[in-house]
């Protein structure tokens, strides 16, 4: 069972989004919030697997909720919730760790495959979407490449190229004529030698280090 926490200010809102969780045999709503305060602690009440975050709410805002939670031993995984695709509030909560966003007005069979794609540590979700915003709302100076990025193989700079575009790995693996098992590895090594968390990580490092 997926442990979801939802986090809005909009009570029917909530009460919509949770009829579509709880709809789902796996998937279990286990707590509610109406601002960034109660997010932090239903969400440390609960424990859940996976929370739901608002950007924009009185008393405490999404942004200082996730960046609090994120600060926690072993802390859920938080897509943050927007009305605007294009959401610079959304750029800085996925440079804090966020595992991505989804709009408001997302499909329900959208918004439930994106609960288990983040839970099960998949970045399915808004990987190109990711892409698009940092391309937007991207700095205009970017950082030095670490020196970790020299440990990867030649063969995996490539891989890291097109997973920074957004590509997924069976869009990888027909460029490349690879096998999706292979691509799923060479992502799994290039998310260790560069100590990132997910593929939508992969693609904020690449904009801030000039990679994209």
């Amino acid at each position: 069972m997926i442990r979801v926490v939802l986090v809005d200010d909009q009570a029917l809102f909530r009460a919509g989004i949770r009829m579509v969780i709880d709809s789902q045999a796996d998937l279990e709503v286990v707590g509610e919030g109406a601002n960034g305060a109660e997010a932090l602690e239903v969400v440390r009440a609960t424990r859940p697997d996976v929370v739901l975050m608002d950007i924009r709410m009185p008393v405490m805002d999404g942004l200082t909720a996730t960046a609090e939670l994120l600060a926690d031993p072993d802390p859920p995984r938080i897509v943050m919730l927007t009305t605007f695709d294009l959401d610079e509030a959304a750029a800085r909560a996925i440079r804090q760790g966020a595992s991505g966003f989804l709009l408001k007005d997302a499909d329900p069979e959208f918004l439930l495959a994106a609960i288990r794609a983040v839970h099960a540590g998949s970045s399915v979700i808004a990987a190109s979407a990711t892409r698009d915003l940092f391309a937007h709302v991207g700095d205009a100076a970017p950082r030095p490449v670490p020196a970790t990025f020299g440990d990867l193989t030649e063969r995996e700079r490539e891989i890291f190229a097109l997973a920074a575009r957004g590509l997924s790995n069976a869009e990888i693996a027909a460029r490349e004529f690879l096998s999706e098992a292979t691509v799923k590895t060479h992502i799994s090594r290039i998310l260790s030698k560069l100590a990132l968390r997910d593929r939508v990580q992969l693609v904020v490092f690449a904009f801030d280090h000039g990679l994209a």
